[in-house]
């Protein structure tokens, strides 16, 4: 049975999940329903069996005073009284000698468990056992003393009452079986049918991604639009977290490439213009003296800004999360080191640095890349002999020059990739550095703001959490 239960479930695995439920369903309320059947019909045999061994035994001991004192006309029982009771009786001696009612059936033959009885007189016994007229019998015995010997006092009863009961009992059970299993199939596959209803819309939606590339939330493509409150309800709602997601995420590829593409063309235009001007001189020296070195500097001005365009898309493609570092940094490091590299740019400028300590889980290299970036557009906008304020107090890092500012219109802006204001449209740079701030302080957990200093230019704030107390000890140690 159990190689039957096994080949049932390795073909119901071919079918659909809400056929898998109803077979399931109904092999488990099979055999839920068999083990109770077989309980029910053995407690049920058992109790009648009971009861008609106690009756007999009752029987007998009422006839033992009787037939104590006549053992040869067996208390002076008659095969009319026995017919009218529906028992046979018969008194076995402990040599296996019978004696029976005169006229009685002779349908029971005594047992090795009667002869025993007789000889032991000790007990009872009970059996079951097919008569001499092909019918079932109940056997029962008790002992007996008696002057004369010792002996076992034999009834027996047909159990074709009995046994028409449990057959009763028997169908019964095996109809109530068939019944549940029917209705519990039937509940199944309906409630199958209804639980698989909202997957069966998921799956119609990610097909119609897969073949149609769209990337619409399960809202717009399923049947009902309200979410249900269950696991499936939560899986409708990631998979449309998950369109919404990959939606922008395209979007933004999109976008970065079409602006990409924007900007690549002019330096590449510029290029190829000036190198077709280079291999014209060089086959008819049209170019009058020096114009040759100026373009090759404009060349190499081109190509300067070319990778620097090209190394700030590289670096906003990343769309990973920063990995930080196992050992916490201290952030005025960080910005002490961009500080350096700025003074190298700006030498006509002044620095008033302000650092204090703040420890920070992260990568070195990039913050120190955007913090670069923010102070790079200070020395940018400085006047001639400005100054670049720094400022490191807490979390927050303030960076504001004394140079213009930035407009009220550019401000919602200003952090836009490829996002140049008027008055930046004719100073060196790809549009670029302030969307990697953005970026890189971001994938951090931080906040950057753009704002104007009172009586100053442009004024930056970058806010990133503090290193866990742990990680702060380890670095103290």
């Amino acid at each position: 049975m159990i190689r039957q239960l096994r080949d049932l479930l390795r073909r119901t695995e071919r079918n659909s999940l809400q056929t898998r439920l109803a077979y399931l369903t109904a092999v488990g309320v099979a055999i839920a329903a068999l083990c109770l059947g077989v309980a029910t019909y053995l407690t049920a045999r058992t109790s009648m069996y009971n009861q008609l061994d106690q009756e007999l035994i009752e029987v007998a001991s009422y006839a033992s005073d009787p037939i104590s004192t006549d053992v040869e006309g067996l208390g002076g029982v008659n095969a009319s009284a026995l017919q009218a009771a529906n028992i046979s009786i018969m008194l076995v001696r402990a040599d296996k000698t019978v004696t029976r009612v005169q006229g009685s059936s002779d349908a029971i033959d005594p047992g090795y468990q009667e002869i025993a009885i007789a000889r032991t007189q000790q007990g009872t016994s009970t059996r079951s056992t097919t008569g001499n007229d092909s019918k079932q019998y109940r056997v029962v015995a008790v002992p007996l003393t008696t002057e004369s010997g010792r002996y076992a006092i034999v009834l027996a009863r047909p159990l074709e009452a009995t046994l028409a009961t449990l057959n009763d009992i028997a169908m019964l059970v095996g109809f109530a079986g068939l019944g549940l299993v029917a209705i519990s199939s039937f509940v199944a596959y309906v409630t199958g049918r209804r639980l698989m209803g909202p997957l069966r819309e998921l799956s119609s939606a990610v097909t119609r991604v897969t073949e149609t590339d769209e990337l619409a939330p399960l809202s717009l493509v399923a049947q009902s639009s309200v979410y249900a409150t269950d696991e499936i309800g939560d899986l409708a709602r990631s998979f449309d977290t998950m369109m919404h997601s990959l939606a922008s995420s395209r979007d933004r590829q999109r976008r970065l490439i079409a602006d990409a593409g924007h900007e690549l063309r002019t330096p590449l235009t510029s290029m190829r213009t000036n190198v077709e001007l280079l291999v014209a001189d060089e086959k008819s020296g049209m170019l009058p003296g020096g114009a040759r070195a100026e373009i090759l500097t404009d060349v190499a001005a081109q190509l300067g800004e070319f990778t620097s365009l090209v190394g700030d898309l590289v670096q906003l493609s990343r769309d990973d999360v920063v990995q930080p570092s196992p050992e916490p940094l201290d952030f005025a490091d960080v910005v002490a080191a961009a500080i350096d590299r700025a003074k190298r740019r700006g030498s006509n400028l002044n620095f008033d640095v302000t650092l204090e300590p703040h420890f920070i889980v992260g990568e070195p290299d990039t913050l120190e890349r955007a913090v670069t970036n923010l102070l790079d557009n200070a020395v940018k906008f400085s006047p001639e002999g400005g100054t670049v304020h720094v400022r490191m107090a807490g979390d927050e890092l303030t960076i504001w020059d004394e140079g213009p500012g930035i407009a009220p219109d550019d401000l919602p802006k200003i952090f836009d990739r490829f996002y140049r204001s008027s008055k930046a449209r004719n100073t060196p740079g790809t549009g670029l550095g302030l969307s990697i701030v953005v970026h890189t302080i971001n994938a951090h957990g931080g906040t950057v703001r753009a704002a104007n200093q009172p009586g100053a230019g442009a004024k930056f704030s970058v806010v990133l959490p503090a290193a866990p107390p742990e990680k702060l000890a380890e670095y103290e140690e």
